[in-house]
């Protein structure tokens, strides 16, 4: 009977014998598809422009309402890109983490504690700085993440994929409902929060991202610097020790990067789903699974999806919007479904 090791033996063999130039033409092609939908990203919204009042926005005029509108969705395009980053490279190491195919920030609740956390900060502690909101949203996803690997842990077997996916699931439900019972009574902070928690980047401003990108820079560096060690835990935990890799110590790091990009994340753009799920299996299609292109095709092709489901949301309902956490949920949907379809839960 052919066993799992030998079944992701088998993976990483057939990865391995991916040619480089097949993953770096795949790598060129993502990276113009990013280029492609930052530009249709400036070009189109809600408010039709010309040529020229894209190209006087892009270089900071604001004399007509159509280059302001322009202007305004500069810093939009580059936060979409950020979180679309953050949380497809987040998805990545977190499936290689737990080897749990449908890991995913939103899935395993740690997105929802990232949210409870700030909304609480806000409603009891008066938060206000928004560096402070971000240590506030990446401690609340930390606790979220330990809180679910260890009910996930429970029982024999430990924490095997089913057990971790239906323990996110509980927890965040659990969060959500707890996330109602601090906003129900207090009609100030729920308006103020109902879009926040939809997800969107419709608030985008150059300060704001400023604020956030340290953070997505050390975690996106953390998650990069333990791909070949992410590479050995899928082998499984014996084999990885066997050949001289710390078990522990590379999955908390990686663990630390895909929290601190989660958290990050989402203080600033809210809770938003399915692009950490959907995204890496699509990369591993396309590139391998060797997470020394995974991790990084994962990061562009996450900007792609959410900056393009941005736009979609812009042109869609006009002369209204629809925010990013619904399009990423309309299209994300389906594409969970066909993993569970796909996979049966098995591990990566």
């Amino acid at each position: 009977m052919t066993t799992a090791v030998g079944r992701r033996s088998g993976a990483d063999a057939a990865s391995a014998r991916r040619p480089v130039p097949v993953r770096v033409t795949w790598l060129v092609v993502a990276v113009l598809a990013l280029a492609l939908v930052a530009a249709a990203s400036v070009a189109f919204g809600v408010r039709a422009v010309t040529w020229s009042d894209v190209v006087a926005g892009v270089t900071g005029s604001s004399d007509t309402l159509a280059e302001a509108a322009v202007l305004k969705r500069v810093p939009r395009t580059v936060l979409a890109m950020l979180v679309g980053v953050a949380l497809g490279l987040a998805g990545a190491v977190m499936q290689g983490v737990t080897r749990n195919p449908l890991a995913d920030p939103g899935i395993l609740g740690v997105t929802t504690g990232a949210s409870l956390a700030v909304v609480t900060g806000f409603a009891f502690f008066g938060l206000a700085a928004p560096t402070t909101v971000i240590w506030v949203a990446i401690a609340g996803a930390a606790a979220s993440a330990v809180l679910v690997y260890a009910i996930g842990s429970l029982g024999r077997g430990g924490a095997t994929p089913l057990k971790l996916a239906l323990a996110g699931a509980a927890t965040s439900a659990a969060f959500s409902s707890l996330i109602s019972a601090v906003l129900l009574p207090r009609v100030d902070a729920l308006t103020d929060f109902r879009f926040w928690q939809i997800g969107g980047v419709g608030g985008a401003a150059f300060p704001r991202i400023a604020q956030v990108l340290p953070f997505l820079v050390v975690g996106a560096a953390i998650c990069v610097l333990t791909a070949r060690g992410l590479n050995s835990l899928a082998l499984g935990d014996d084999v990885a020790a066997g050949l001289g890799e710390h078990v522990t110590r590379t999955r908390v790091l990686a663990a630390l990067g895909a929290i601190l990009l989660c958290g990050a994340a989402t203080a600033v753009a809210g809770p938003i789903g399915f692009v950490g799920l959907a995204v890496p299996h699509l990369c591993r299609l396309l590139v391998g699974v060797d997470h020394r292109w995974l991790l990084p095709f994962s990061a562009v092709v996450g900007a792609v999806l959410l900056t393009a489901a941005d736009v979609l949301g812009r042109l869609v309902a006009r002369p209204a919007e629809v925010d990013v956490g619904i399009v990423t949920a309309i299209l994300g949907a389906p594409i969970f479904i066909w993993i569970v379809r796909r996979q049966k839960v098995r591990a990566l």
